[in-house]
C-alpha cells in the first residue's frame, strides 16, 4: 500500500494562508501578459525597431536579476510575510510611476517604471514559490507548486484582455499604416496621437496600482504562520549547501532558458501574426492567438498537475521539452497558420516547466530554499536578454519607408521571423536536457 497517497497536497490548517499566497501569483501573471503586448504598442506609438521595442521586455525581466537575491536575503532575516508586503509596495510603486512617464513622454520614463514593478515581482517569486513548498509535506512540493502555479495564467488571461480592449483596440496610432502617415498628418496632430495613445497605456498600469495597494492592506491583516523547512545555516554554509547540488546549479540555468523560450514565444506572437497580415492579407487578430496559447497553457497545467500523482514530475518535463522544442521546429520549417498553430502548440507543453524545475532544484533544500529560490527567481533574467537577441534576428532585414520588412531570407529560404524560433528551440532542448538528468538522479515516486 502507498501511504503517500493519503498525503494531502495543502493541510487543512495550512489552508486560509495558502489560498492568500496562491492569490497573488495572479497578480504577477497580470503584469507579465499586459506587458507583452506593449511591446508591439511601443514600437507604433514610439516608433522603434524591434530591438528597441523589446527594450520593454529587457527592463521588465533585468528586475528580477537585480532584486532576487535581495529579496532572499530579506526573507531570510525577516519573514515570508515581510517579502510579500515589500514585494507588493514596490509592484503598486511602479504601476503609479506610469503617470509621470505619461505625462513626460518620455520612452525611458516607462521603461524605469516596468524595472520597479518587477522589482517588485522579484520580491513576490522570490518569497511565495518556497512559501508554496513549504506548506506541507515535501512529497507533495512538486504538486502544491504547480497548483499555485496553475492560478497564475488566470492573471494572465486577465492582462491579455485588457491589454486587448482597453489598450489595444483604443491606440490612435494602429489606425495608421505606418509612421510616415501619421508625420504628415503635421507636427501638432502627430503629437496629439502620441498623448492620446500614451495615456492608453498608462491607464491599465495605475489601475492595476491601486488594486496591489488594495491586497497590500489585505495581506497585511492575514496571518501567515512562519515556515520552517529544516536547520537554520550560516548564509556561508547555506551557500556551501546550495551549489553542492548539482540539481539546483543545472535547475538555475535551465530556468534562465526555459523563461527566455516563454517570452520569446508569447511576444513574438505578435510579430509573427504582423508578418503574416504584411505578406498575405490575412487580417488576423494576434490577441486571440495570444488568448488561445494562454488558454491551452492553463488547461494542460491543471491535466499536467494531475498526472503527476501518476508520472515521475522530471520525467514529464522530459517529455514536454522534447514536445516543445518540435513544435519551434514546426514554426521555423512551415508558413501561414500552420506556422502560427505551431507557435501555440509550444505553449501547451511548456505548461508545467517552469513550477517544475523549481520543485526539482529545490527538492530536499530544506530552509536553505529560501535562499535557493533566489538563483531561480533570478534566472528569469533569461526573460531579458534572449528575446533581445530574437528582435535581432528580425531585425535582420531592411526597413522600407519607416515599415520593418520581416521576409528577407535568412537560410534555406526560411524568413527572418520564422527563423528567429530556432532560439527558443534551443532553450527547450536544454530544459528536455534537464527532465532528462533529474529523472536519472532522482528515484521515480508516486505521490
Amino acid at each position: 500500500m502507498n501511504i503517500t497517497k493519503k498525503i494531502p497536497v495543502v493541510p487543512k490548517e495550512l489552508l486560509v494562508p495558502f489560498i492568500a499566497a496562491t492569490s497573488i501569483f495572479a497578480l504577477w501573471g497580470f503584469a507579465n501578459d499586459l506587458t507583452n503586448p506593449m511591446v508591439a504598442a511601443f514600437k507604433k506609438v514610439m516608433v522603434l525597431s524591434n530591438e528597441e521595442a523589446y527594450n520593454v521586455q529587457f527592463a521588465f525581466y533585468f528586475g528580477y536579476g537585480v532584486m532576487a537575491i535581495p529579496a532572499a536575503l530579506f526573507i531570510r532575516k525577516f519573514s515570508y510575510k515581510s517579502g510579500l508586503l515589500l514585494g507588493l509596495a514596490l509592484y503598486a510603486i511602479g504601476a503609479m510611476l506610469f503617470y509621470p512617464a505619461a505625462e513626460n513622454g518620455s520612452y525611458t520614463y516607462f521603461l524605469i517604471s516596468l524595472f520597479v514593478i518587477t522589482c517588485g515581482l522579484g520580491f513576490l517569486e522570490t518569497t511565495s514559490n518556497p512559501l508554496i513548498l513549504s506548506m506541507g509535506s515535501p512529497k507533495t512540493a512538486t504538486r502544491r507548486l504547480n497548483l499555485a502555479q496553475s492560478f497564475n495564467p488566470i492573471g494572465s488571461l486577465t492582462g491579455m484582455l485588457i491589454a486587448k480592449f482597453v489598450v489595444l483596440d483604443r491606440l490612435l496610432s494602429v489606425d495608421y499604416a505606418d509612421s510616415s502617415a501619421i508625420v504628415a498628418l503635421g507636427a501638432e496632430k502627430a503629437a496629439e496621437i502620441k498623448v492620446h495613445d500614451l495615456g492608453v497605456i498608462s491607464f491599465p498600469y495605475i489601475a492595476v496600482g491601486l488594486f496591489v495597494a488594495l491586497v497590500f492592506f489585505v495581506i497585511w491583516k492575514t496571518r501567515i504562520p512562519a515556515m520552517v523547512m529544516g536547520d537554520h545555516l550560516s548564509i556561508k554554509e547555506s551557500l556551501n549547501r546550495i551549489f553542492k547540488s548539482k540539481t539546483y546549479v543545472l535547475g538555475v540555468i535551465t530556468q534562465m532558458f526555459y523563461v527566455g523560450a516563454q517570452i520569446m514565444c508569447w511576444t513574438a506572437i505578435f510579430q509573427l501574426v504582423e508578418y503574416l497580415n504584411q505578406s498575405s492579407s490575412l487580417g488576423i487578430e494576434a490577441t486571440w492567438w495570444n488568448i488561445t496559447a494562454m488558454v491551452s497553457f492553463v488547461i494542460t497545467r491543471f491535466i499536467g498537475t494531475a498526472l503527476m500523482q501518476k508520472i515521475n514530475p522530471a520525467k514529464m518535463l522530459a517529455i514536454f521539452g522534447v514536445a516543445a522544442a518540435a513544435m519551434c521546429a514546426g514554426v521555423i520549417v512551415t508558413s501561414g497558420l500552420t506556422s502560427l498553430v505551431f507557435l501555440v502548440l509550444v505553449s501547451v507543453f511548456m505548461s508545467i516547466m517552469f513550477p517544475t524545475i523549481y520543485g526539482l532544484a529545490l527538492k530536499d533544500m530544506g530552509e536553505e530554499a529560501k535562499l535557493a529560490s533566489s538563483g531561480l527567481i533570478m534566472a528569469i533574467v533569461g526573460g531579458a536578454f534572449l528575446p533581445k537577441t530574437q528582435a535581432l534576428i528580425m531585425d535582420y532585414g531592411d526597413r522600407v519607408d519607416g515599415k520593418e520588412v520581416f521576409g528577407d531570407i535568412v537560410t534555406a529560404g526560411i524568413p527572418e521571423i520564422h527563423f528567429s524560433f530556432i532560439l527558443p528551440m534551443i532553450c527547450l532542448i536544454v530544459v528536455a536536457l534537464y527532465g532528462m538528468y533529474a529523472f536519472k538522479v532522482t528515484k521515480p515516486v508516486i505521490h
